[in-house]
């Protein structure tokens, strides 16, 4: 006849880092001398350091985290090797109803998670926690197989379609935050941590709240000044004949102050403008609206002369904003006769995008606006062929390649060279052809802290 099995308890993955014990083995043989108490104490008093160790180790790594989803991605990590699982997800739900609502799996395919969302939320300890129920404490679950008896036919279908037989959930709460979601851990076989494991994890998870609430509360006033931002430049474009526009725009992490714009101009002329006002944050977001509306009445007033709408703006920042400078250009675009004339105060060069051109356009030097006590410089006039694309675009496109600028520039040309045939009739197309060749990890990026404007137009 075998001998019983003692009941498992979760064991650490080999993958995970393990924290350390806390309690020396028991003996395994009648014969063994009980330990001096002197020696139980020192054990036990080594095994706290280390376990405190590992828990100040966590919550370092942690504390280094400033996104939100790399904190969630910590955080699951973390948990796992304290509570000895591979696998696990954490779904952040603030209760307040604000967001942002998230759901981050480790060791899960996005179908997982899918697979995971479609069991009743009141039939899984997360999402009795999720909904606020009044026995949402979390805990450990044993799913058991899909032949028992179990609570949700449904938890144990996609439980043995994933593989896992237990879960072990905690809230994550503050005092002044509420609660902010759950995290669970996923076993392999029917197991649960033991009491060291559930109150280290215990600990660290409250630590894990507060900063995961800072971290919300960063990603809300992200969201709402990113939102300031957009709702201040064009809701879209307007149609002029013989031009067809597009523009792609996106504001970095801290709010910044890069705008554009596209006019029609009495006589079916046409103003285009870039400009980028310097700082971040709300306050440059709320000079870079007032400038963009001021930069709109002197075009619709003196349009035809580039230099002198850019001298008014530069008067009207020196006098309003003195310790704020900005970078601009506008450009007086007739369609009908084929001819644009520009001006730039301290701006990037547009680039002329052409099947038989591909080439910025030569403009002065020029000094930023608010920089001099007085500024002015030259206008240049240039005629695109039938078929030609005028590029402009902010620095900040220069910027997130985290190389010098002559290099950047030299990708930004090479960008717009290889735009291809087909894709040259589009002024969209070739605006994200161009973002996807200088940027090719995408707008979020670790130099993503720059706004990023393009804007096309494409004279027939």
């Amino acid at each position: 006849m075998s001998a019983p099995h003692l009941p498992k308890v979760a064991g650490i993955d080999p993958s995970v880092p393990p924290p350390a014990q806390t309690a020396a083995s028991l003996p395994t043989s009648a014969s063994v001398a009980p330990a001096a108490p002197g020696a139980v104490i020192q054990d036990r008093l080594a095994a706290w350091v280390s376990d405190l160790t590992t828990l100040h180790e966590l919550t370092e790594r942690l504390s280094r985290t400033n996104v939100l989803d790399e904190a969630l991605d910590e955080l699951l990590r973390a948990g796992a090797a304290l509570v000895g699982a591979r696998r696990g997800l954490v779904a952040l739900e603030p209760a307040d109803g604000l967001g942002p609502a998230v759901t981050t799996g480790l060791g899960l395919a996005h179908a997982d998670l899918g697979h995971i969302e479609t069991v009743p939320r009141s039939a899984t300890p997360y999402g009795r926690i999720l909904d606020g129920l009044p026995d949402a404490d979390g805990g450990c679950d044993l799913v058991g197989d899909v032949e028992t008896d179990g609570p949700d036919p449904r938890h144990r279908e996609v439980a043995a379609r994933l593989g896992y037989a237990a879960s072990y959930a905690l809230p994550l709460a503050t005092d002044t935050a509420g609660r902010l979601g759950a995290a669970v851990w996923l076993y392999d076989e029917p197991a649960e941590p033991d009491e060291r494991r559930r109150h280290l994890v215990g600990l660290y998870l409250r630590q894990a709240s507060e900063h995961l609430a800072r971290l919300v509360e960063l990603e809300r006033a992200r969201t709402r000044l990113a939102t300031v931002a957009e709702e201040l430049l064009p809701s879209r474009l307007p149609r002029v004949a013989r031009v067809q526009l597009a523009a792609r725009h996106r504001t970095g992490p801290r709010g910044g102050g890069d705008w554009y714009d596209a006019l029609p101009l009495p006589e079916g002329a046409l103003g285009l403008a870039v400009g980028s006002v310097t700082g971040s944050g709300p306050s440059a977001v709320a000079a870079m609206g007032r400038l963009r509306a001021s930069l709109r009445a002197y075009a619709v007033m003196e349009g035809e002369d580039p230099v002198a709408v850019l001298s008014d703006l530069e008067l009207l920042l020196r006098l309003t904003e003195p310790a704020r400078s900005a970078t601009a250009l506008f450009a007086y675009c007739e369609p009908a006769r084929g001819k644009i004339v520009l001006a730039g105060a301290g701006h990037a060069p547009p680039l002329i995008i052409g099947e038989r051109r591909t080439e910025y356009v030569e403009t002065s030097l020029s000094a930023p606006l608010g920089m001099l006590a007085c500024w002015e410089a030259p206008s240049v006039e240039l005629q695109p062929a039938a078929g030609e694309t005028v590029l402009l675009y902010t620095d900040g496109l220069l910027h997130r390649t985290g190389e010098p600028m002559d290099r950047a520039f030299a990708r930004l040309h090479a960008a717009a060279a290889s735009v291809p045939k087909a894709a040259r009739e589009d002024p969209g197309a070739i605006a994200d052809h161009v973002l996807r060749t200088v940027l090719p990890d995408g707008l979020d990026t670790a130099d993503g802290d720059h706004d990023v404007v393009l804007l096309a137009a494409r004279f027939e």
